[in-house]
């Protein structure tokens, strides 16, 4: 009975005593994410060999080409784990400008082919660019710019509001020149992708809450966020993204079929969360075995990408589920320790600021799929099929990686058994050390000398006396 009381006890405390090692945000960031990477390239084989063997005759024609975007994605994280702070801080407004500049040939071609009333199948062009509602086609190289403005606008925030630094408790200094960049961020965004633009705002929310703005300013960002969606969401009435002039606006049905679904549900725009349901359904506790989904077989729209967690759902259970949802949380309990245990005050934002985006992007992704939240056509980080998406994410986690070496224990760690030489070159470079806490020792020092004044005063009595 006494051991069998001791064994949650003992668990914890060795759990505590992991996660008490220098390196520990350091290690957990990496194997949660590796997890997620290996278990979205199995589950985008799964979902896609079918379909690619039925119109190709070849099932790794969709895996092959997501494992090189993982190999791409491999090199930006080991890239960005061996980049130090100001680095970022540097790339953060090009980075940005580049996502903008993109963006805005990219609704510029979809509205002119909208205006020229392109045929079916037939993309705007301009030169060697084409546009394709969300991606740009630069000769063979597809890019989809929302994904690179995720990570500017990191970048780019966190390096703003450390240099404002006290300056922030005006509103004219928060404001300026951070709200009209990012309203027009969201507007390029969202006209195209209102799924983007909610991550967009949760890395907002992410950097005002970790550098400790006022409540009330949350307050008015929602307001002002609220209204945005709508007028974003009634410009898909007048072709906005996807929509149709004239027709019904599929932004606003996804809403309302979502509030109040409509009772022939499977003809009209809750299709798709219909379908996902039945193959949750039909996965049960443990699935009916990898690979064998039948759903995806031509019934579950975007089952490679927005939708890939119920084919996971169908072929792996609930057990798989859960599997997933702990990533995703062990994800976000280490990019927060990151963020708490760093000194800079620009690695302690960006943190905040990925943790954000992957976390709510995952949340806002499987809440549409179960039913919890209206479905936004998001994809879900390492996990769905998309080149793009996945290079930015793990270049995204590298650079957690890199503040995670330099949390000052870490950082104290490394100098004083520092890895061969080797290793530095190949992999990662020493980070810096944290500065020395000068006026702590001094304050030490100071009661230390009282006890030996006082007892060279009594040697000295003492000597008068035995005169």
């Amino acid at each position: 009975m006494g051991e069998e009381e001791r064994a949650p006890g003992g668990v914890l405390a060795v759990l505590r005593g992991v996660l008490q090692r220098p390196l520990a945000s350091y290690y957990v960031l990496i194997s949660s994410s590796a997890l997620l990477l290996i278990i979205g390239l199995t589950m985008v084989f799964s979902a896609t060999s079918v379909k690619a063997y039925a119109t190709n005759g070849n099932a790794f024609t969709m895996i092959t080409k997501q494992a090189v975007f993982a190999l791409i994605g491999l090199v930006a994280f080991w890239a960005c784990q061996r980049l130090p702070a100001r680095t970022f801080r540097a790339v953060g407004k090009p980075t940005l400008v580049a996502a903008m500049f993109l963006l805005v040939i990219l609704d510029l071609l979809v509205v002119s082919g909208r205006l020229r009333d392109l045929p079916e199948g037939v993309l705007p062009q301009l030169g060697p660019i084409k546009a394709d509602l969300l991606w740009l086609w630069v000769g063979p190289i597809q890019v989809q710019p929302s994904e690179l403005a995720k990570f500017g606008l990191v970048l780019w925030g966190a390096d703003l509001l450390v240099r404002k630094g006290e300056a922030l408790g005006w509103w004219r200094e928060l404001a300026t020149p951070l709200f009209p960049v990012v309203a027009l961020l969201f507007v390029l965004v969202g006209y195209n992708d209102l799924g983007t633009m909610l991550c967009l705002l949760a890395v907002v929310v992410g950097l005002l809450w970790a550098v400790g703005v006022r409540l009330r300013v949350f307050g008015t960002l929602s307001a002002l966020g609220l209204a945005g969606i709508g007028l974003l969401i009634a410009a898909a009435s007048v072709g906005g993204g996807s929509g149709e002039a004239g027709e019904e606006n599929y932004r606003l049905a996804r809403l309302t079929s979502f509030f109040n679904p409509p009772e022939n549900c499977e003809q009209l725009s809750c299709y798709q969360a219909l379908q996902a349901r039945y193959a949750i359904d039909h996965g049960g506790w443990f699935g009916v075995g990898l690979g064998k989904s039948s759903l995806k077989w031509g019934w579950l729209p975007a089952e490679h990408n927005d939708f890939i967690f119920a084919v996971l759902a169908e072929e792996l259970g609930v057990v798989g589920c859960v599997v997933v949802l702990a990533l995703f949380a062990v994800l976000a309990y280490t990019g927060l320790r990151i963020a708490r245990r760093v000194d800079d005050p620009f690695r302690r934002l960006a943190a905040a600021a990925v943790t954000t985006w992957l976390v709510s992007q995952a949340i806002i992704n499987i809440g549409g799929v179960v039913g919890l939240l209206p479905i936004t056509g998001l994809p879900l980080p390492f996990i769905s099929d998309g080149g793009s998406a996945l290079v930015v994410t793990l270049a995204a986690v590298g650079m957690l990686a890199s503040f995670a070496r330099a949390e000052p224990d870490a950082a104290r760690a490394l100098h004083a058994r520092p890895p061969a030489k080797w290793v530095r070159l190949l992999w990662a470079p020493l980070p810096p050390l944290p500065p020395a806490a000068k006026p702590v020792a001094k304050a030490a020092a100071k009661p230390a000398a009282k006890p030996a004044a006082k007892s060279a005063a009594t040697a000295a009595a003492e000597s008068e006396r035995r005169r």
